[in-house]
């Protein structure tokens, strides 16, 4: 049974940091690209960084240059780095793989909350 369990979100004042992980069990994520992905509410979810098993990676537009998407295949985790928050930025965010499958893997999330 294939598990992803976000953690690491949490309340911080625009312009903050937080750090994001992604713990696997049940799959190896190593043989996969991996991407992270976010819901506001009343928004349909979107992808805001991916990272291939190469670990080469992307980011949409809105994220560039403040968040970093890592990997560490020894601890099966996936990572997201993000610097200088923005109110725009709350919002739960998942990760998956990429593209994401069919067969659903969507964990619980983790929440991000940026607010003074």
């Amino acid at each position: 049974q294939v598990q992803l369990v976000e953690s690491g979100g949490g309340l911080v004042q625009p312009g903050g940091s937080l750090r994001l992980s992604c713990a696997a069990s049940g799959i190896i994520i190593s043989s996969y690209d991996m991407g992270w992905y976010r819901q506001a509410p009343g928004k349909q979810r979107e992808l805001v960084a991916r990272i291939t098993s190469g670990s080469s990676t992307n980011y949409a537009w809105f994220v560039s240059g403040r968040f970093t998407i890592s990997r560490d295949n020894a601890k099966n985790t996936v990572y997201l780095q993000m610097n200088s928050l923005k109110t725009e930025d709350t919002a739960v965010y998942y990760c998956n793989l990429y593209p994401p499958p069919s067969i659903d893997y969507w964990g619980q999330g983790t929440q991000v909350t940026v607010s003074s």
